[in-house]
């Protein structure tokens, strides 16, 4: 028995022994449908999993948000006042407050917490009649676009979400290690998920001038941490004439100096965010080598996506990244390397094969009906510990 199966039938045990209808509510998000980045996408698969399981299931969506209306396939969205867009960061903090004050007036049985940075500050007003489940997300503190002061307060918010949650997740294991070892709590392991995608039409290339396999791509938000740099400086100073299609919002400051500083070679494409499934995986499965810069942080959703198109992938070499890879991948830690990835990359038998490899992960490990059960599982055992 595999080990995909395996895990999917411990869970089935531990729901047919226990199971009921909860009220669960997802906060921390900009909301769903997915317009934004991996929580929002989490929140979208889970809330629908979990609403089809039996459970009444709410997500709070920003006011911001491009979806108004108050519920999304069955599932209840509340909005929220959010000021991030007149006033930055400091915005989400009172978007979360915002949520945190309208969850104490409802009954909810648990509140699941996606990530923490703008949440935990509030942790002495979270309602004390639910179960605080958080995601703790990667390790913020780590994020290089960060200064040092912002830094110490990240730690200091993650710190505040251990004391006041009464479970925590891991979507990593290497973050599972890291909160066990600072922290000395015990976490839920429960990874993202990606679908299996059907063959993509090659034909969706020449919306954007590409043609299949003469072009190389990578998908990330803008911000340091993803390496844009490295591997665009190691593409660029090579002699391909193939093209780099860079796929990602722009519009802050860190991508606004990527346009600038790449922008004067031809080769270089800047597409901005693209939220269509069918467009991004004919982009991904038809690329020469698809970079995924991501150094911090856990499971990152878009690198299982990739593998789910059946990317060839170069990856940024770093232990959240090889948990997920293990030997499956290219890896590069300098521009150098990209260069070198750009130069010699041929798609052979032995390429076939990562992406088979990487294709059973994806049917395995990280699909979203087992991950939607672990979820329930954990949700489950822990509001039935609460109650005892």
């Amino acid at each position: 028995m595999g080990k995909n199966s395996s895990r999917y039938i411990s869970c089935l045990q531990k729901i047919y022994i226990i199971k009921q209808s909860l009220h669960i509510a997802i906060i921390g998000t900009r909301g769903i449908p997915n317009h934004y980045g991996g929580f929002e996408q989490v929140a979208q698969y889970l809330s629908v999993g979990l609403l089809n399981k039996g459970h009444t299931v709410t997500v709070y969506n920003s006011n911001d948000h491009p979806y108004k209306q108050n519920e999304w396939q069955g599932v209840q969205i509340i909005h929220c006042y959010d000021a991030e867009k007149f006033i930055g960061t400091a915005g989400q903090f009172i978007y979360d407050l915002n949520c945190i004050r309208n969850a104490r007036k409802k009954n909810f049985d648990v509140i699941l917490f996606l990530g923490y940075t703008s949440s935990s500050v509030w942790g002495k007003l979270f309602p004390k009649n639910a179960v605080v489940i958080s995601n703790m997300d990667g390790m913020e503190w780590k994020r290089s676009k960060y200064s040092g002061p912002v830094k110490q307060f990240l730690l200091y918010a993650e710190k505040l979400a251990v004391k006041y949650s009464d479970h925590l997740i891991a979507d990593s294991t290497a973050v599972q290690k890291y909160l066990n070892k600072k922290y000395q709590v015990q976490s839920s392991y429960i990874p993202y998920g990606a679908e299996l995608t059907e063959e993509p039409d090659e034909n969706i290339l020449k919306l954007f001038g590409l043609v299949k396999y003469g072009y190389y791509m990578l998908m990330a938000r803008m911000e340091p941490e993803n390496n844009i740099d490295m591997i665009l400086d190691g593409f660029c100073k090579t002699d391909s004439d193939k093209q780099f299609i860079v796929v990602g919002n722009t519009k802050n400051s860190f991508g606004k100096k990527m346009v600038a500083k790449y922008g004067f070679d031809k080769r270089v494409h800047f597409s901005g965010a693209i939220f269509d499934k069918t467009t991004i995986n004919a982009l991904r499965k038809f690329c020469k080598l698809y970079f995924h810069g991501h150094s911090v942080g856990g499971t990152n959703p878009s690198l299982l996506e990739a593998m789910a198109s059946g990317a060839i992938i170069a990856s940024h070499d770093n232990e959240f990244n090889r948990a997920v890879l293990q030997n499956d991948a290219f890896y590069f830690k300098a521009a150098a390397e990209v260069e070198q990835l750009c130069n010699s990359m041929e798609h052979t038998e032995a390429t076939a094969i990562i992406v088979e490899k990487n294709l059973e992960k994806i049917k395995e490990q990280f699909n979203w009906p087992v991950i939607v059960n672990e979820y329930e599982a954990m949700i489950i055992d822990c509001y039935n510990k609460s109650v005892k």
